[in-house]
């Protein structure tokens, strides 16, 4: 073998052996906004995932527990939640809060009431601060950042004795695209928001109150303006949801209506200009 063709072997061999020590590059991250309104009977949760980062807003009942978890660790394998969100301390919204504070490291858990004499929202409180996670009442008007999406605290705007009117009101925004969780907010935190003339406005209305029709009035339909409506029920709701008023409100506004009791978890995804509901 001649000098060159010797030495020309070696560097592909020295070449071979240094390209073995560098890791394989990572597959790409999954890019664009993914929204899963999860199945958890009479009650809400979703869980928001962005360029890397996730959010929850509520966690549905305690006995879906074993649910979250899961589908935290298991079936989104998410290491932290970078926002936790409580829209109020009723168990069927912050029960299984609890289990996602067990599941992952949580940055902060926005509430709009702190002090809630149930053992259900003391658990809650527990596992928050054993952790060492803030817990925090935000302002309307806050913005927080989930990867390249807006968070907007829209409300609510004044104190009410009905926790259910103390929904945390929040809109996200994702390029041109919008959703609005709304909790259990009935009529009256619906008509503090119009009369503050704050933009309700979005594709996406996650219905409030389980489509009981205490809620989602036509006035506040109509500034909404969605396309789509996401209604989280369950398949035997004792209180009759969701109210067939509000459903007749909806396809009367030309609404496309997805609910968990007939379809299960519902995934809704947005590259930024379009929606698209997966099942």
């Amino acid at each position: 073998m001649s000098k060159s063709l010797k030495a020309l072997c070696l560097f592909c061999l020295s070449l071979f052996l240094i390209s073995a020590l560098i890791p394989a590059q990572a597959e790409p991250a999954e890019t664009g906004l993914h929204i899963y309104f999860l199945d958890v009977g009479q009650g809400d949760a979703a869980v928001i995932l962005c360029d890397g980062e996730a959010m929850m807003i509520d966690g549905g009942d305690s006995k879906y527990s074993s649910f979250i978890y899961s589908f935290l660790r298991n079936t989104l394998a998410i290491d932290e939640i970078k926002i936790m969100v409580a829209s109020h301390p009723h168990a069927d919204h912050a029960g299984g809060l609890a289990a996602a504070l067990n599941a992952c490291p949580v940055g902060v858990l926005y509430t709009p009431v702190i002090e809630y004499d149930t053992k259900t929202w003391h658990s809650v409180i527990k596992y928050a601060e054993a952790q060492g996670t803030p817990i925090l009442i935000p302002e309307p008007g806050e913005q927080l950042a989930l990867g390249g999406a807006t968070i907007d605290i829209l409300g609510p705007i004044w104190y009410s004795s009905n926790m259910n009117d103390l929904s945390l009101i929040i809109k996200i925004t994702y390029g041109s695209t919008s959703f609005l969780f709304t909790g259990d907010a009935e009529w009256d935190e619906e008509h503090d928001l119009l009369e503050a003339g704050i933009d309700i406005s979005a594709d996406v209305l996650k219905v409030a109150h389980h489509g009981s029709d205490s809620s989602t009035s036509y006035v506040f339909l109509r500034e909404v303006a969605p396309a789509y409506a996401v209604i989280s029920v369950s398949k035997e709701s004792q209180y009759g949801h969701p109210h067939s008023e509000t459903l007749s409100r909806l396809e009367d506004a030309g609404v496309t209506i997805y609910r968990t009791d007939l379809q299960g978890t519902i995934e809704c995804v947005s590259d930024g200009i379009t929606i698209t509901f997966l099942q």
